[in-house]
């Protein structure tokens, strides 16, 4: 029997969705390796434990899921109710027993790849809409679901980088984070380069800026907010001087 296959054909669309699946099979390894006893341990996130991760991967595929079922049946189905509910859902997700736990990642992982699988190819620029209140095609729902699962298999602290991620997911998240401070108008005198692939973002117009640069795993792991190896930062004021990486503005 044939195995059944992606009802789009669209060349970028299939691409975004084994850029998504290869992060969901990278996480999925990064967890498997580690131990029960080992769940209990933390991450790279403030207060969050690897437990916290995995019941935020694991949930946060069955809300993308909603969105795609919202998408290919016109009832409106929220991610969430709300993000109190979210955060509760995410802090009783961390309670489980280690087998429950990741048969929450396996189970919700399999069912949001079979409802992109099955959605039709004119349903994917239906429009769905994200807890952010943000309304976008179904098509974005790849992105969205590839950005948590590169991000958070490092945040497991179990040997990830971002240099593991691929350069495409660097590159739109880097993308995503300066777009952000941008909406905020956090970027002000903030210019980041990235030196090997000679891309510039940033308050591109000022003479004064603080310059950050480095490779481009480097600068998205600080501008993530993970760290600020592999950065450096030159230009006026104090900490810029004397060569202290500033913290990266917040961007979610």
């Amino acid at each position: 029997m044939v195995a059944r296959q992606d009802q789009t054909t669209e060349p970028e669309l299939l691409a975004a969705l084994l850029q998504a699946r290869r992060g969901t099979a990278f996480f999925a390894r990064k967890l498997n390796e580690l131990s029960d006893a080992e769940l209990d341990g933390d991450s790279l996130l403030p207060g969050w434990t690897r437990r916290h991760i995995t019941a935020h991967i694991g949930y946060n595929a069955r809300a993308i899921a909603r969105l795609v079922e919202w998408a290919a049946t016109g009832v409106e189905t929220p991610m969430y109710a709300s993000t109190q509910v979210r955060d509760h859902e995410i802090d009783f997700g961390a309670t489980l027993s280690p087998i429950a736990l990741r048969h929450l990642f396996d189970h919700s992982a399999v069912h949001l790849s079979v409802e992109w699988r099955d959605l039709p190819e004119d349903a994917w620029r239906h429009l769905v809409r994200t807890i952010q209140g943000r309304e976008v095609p179904a098509t974005e729902t790849v992105w969205m679901r590839s950005r948590e699962v590169w991000m958070h298999a490092v945040d497991l602290d179990n040997g990830a980088s971002f240099a593991d991620i691929p350069v495409p997911v660097l590159e739109r998240l880097l993308t995503d984070i300066t777009g952000a401070w941008h909406a905020r108008g956090t970027h002000e005198g903030l210019v980041v380069k990235v030196t090997d692939r000679g891309l510039t973002f940033g308050d591109t117009t000022s003479d004064s800026a603080t310059v950050l640069s480095g490779p481009l795993a480097a600068v998205v792991e600080w501008a993530a907010g993970r760290g600020s190896s592999g950065v450096t930062a030159a230009g006026p004021g104090t900490a810029a001087t004397i060569g202290t990486v500033p913290a990266a503005p917040k961007w979610i």
